[in-house]
């Protein structure tokens, strides 16, 4: 039998921040999409929470403020209509496999919260991507509903009213519906999370729906993210880096090559998604390399893997691979600046 004792709290500043940072992001989450929003993050944090208990609890540490910036973090990153269940076994996931089988705090080699997010994706992408909803708009907005996916009938501000939303055709993120169906969101729609409208291609008509609850918020995310680089909590190398990295690689297929499937600049800068990761996912301060060099080789690569995953790939966001692949890379960075750039003779 074990000897286990309730574990201490590790109060972490940086990270009481980062959770001050994400409030704005949640209020305006819910306004987009409803009081459910919410309940995705209550059920991450309690089941983040308990995972890190009972494994703190064993090897006799302590709970760090990190696990609840994961785990929000994580529940920030899916989408309004997730089915709970998912939502728990992902917080699960990231706290375990992204963060305690290393050790714990300050061990780990990839991002939890991106470790959580990336295998619900994999694991579910049809629970998962077949219940995008488009958002709330006007006053209350989502302060007065549970859920987009709870109404009998879709908004009036869609031409289309009176369809159940169950019965509703098909919705496609603003990603997939230029890639796929050519309809380009307009970047101020996109930027402000106006996000929801019906187009037709084909003859069949979609409606246009947000893939995660961040994806709305653009704005906010820009004025958390300069929240964040004033008070020194997250590194602005490693966001300005991912940022630039999109535009590059951006402006050299669209414009250098002539690759017209590649969104424009503006458009991929005012995706919600690449600004919350350039904020608060690739600025993780334990997974991301600690040499200044190379923090900008880490975050210049992350930035335009993004662009090129959306491009090439099925996964028409990019961003959860391009970090696991960065956060794979940035301790060979750090050692190799460490080293001065001297390649390593072996011993045999």
């Amino acid at each position: 039998m074990y000897n286990i004792k309730p574990p201490h709290f590790l109060k972490q500043k940086n990270m009481m921040r980062v959770l001050l940072a994400l409030l704005p992001l949640l209020l305006v989450c819910i306004y987009y999409f409803g009081w459910r929003v919410l309940a995705v993050l209550v059920v991450a944090l309690l089941s983040g929470f308990l995972t890190e208990w009972i494994m703190a609890a064993k090897r006799g540490g302590r709970i760090s403020t990190a696990c609840f910036v994961t785990c929000s973090l994580y529940a920030l990153s899916l989408s309004a209509t997730v089915p709970l269940w998912i939502v728990a076994v992902g917080a699960v996931v990231a706290i375990l496999f992204g963060k305690e089988v290393f050790g714990g705090f300050g061990k780990n080699v990839f991002n939890p919260a991106i470790v959580g997010r990336g295998f619900v994706f994999v694991c579910f992408p049809v629970e998962i991507t077949s219940r995008y909803v488009p958002v709330f708009r006007g006053f209350p907005g989502g302060f007065a509903h549970w859920s987009m996916a709870n109404l009998k009938e879709l908004p009036d501000y869609l031409t289309e009213s009176g369809l159940l939303v169950a019965d509703a055709v098909t919705a496609a993120t603003p990603m997939w519906a230029r890639r796929d169906y050519g309809f380009e969101t307009s970047v101020i729609d996109l930027f402000t999370g106006r996000i929801g409208e019906w187009f037709e291609i084909n003859g069949t008509s979609r409606i246009l729906a947000a893939g995660s609850n961040i994806e709305v918020a653009g704005l906010v995310i820009l004025l958390s993210g300069v929240f964040l680089i004033w008070t020194r909590t997250a590194n602005w190398r490693l966001t300005v880096g991912m940022l630039s990295g999109a535009l590059g690689l951006s402006l050299v297929l669209r414009y250098l090559l002539g690759i017209d499937a590649v969104p424009p600049p503006a458009f991929t800068l005012g995706s919600g998604a690449l600004l919350y990761a350039a904020v608060f996912m690739v600025t993780d301060p334990v997974s991301a390399p600690k040499n200044r060099s190379a923090q900008w080789i880490y975050s210049i690569m992350i930035g335009a893997l993004v662009v090129f995953f959306r491009y090439r790939s099925i996964f028409t966001g990019g961003v959860v691979f391009s970090i696991l692949f960065g956060n794979m890379f940035a301790p060979t960075l750090d050692r190799w600046f460490k080293r001065g750039h001297k390649p390593v003779r072996s011993v045999s």
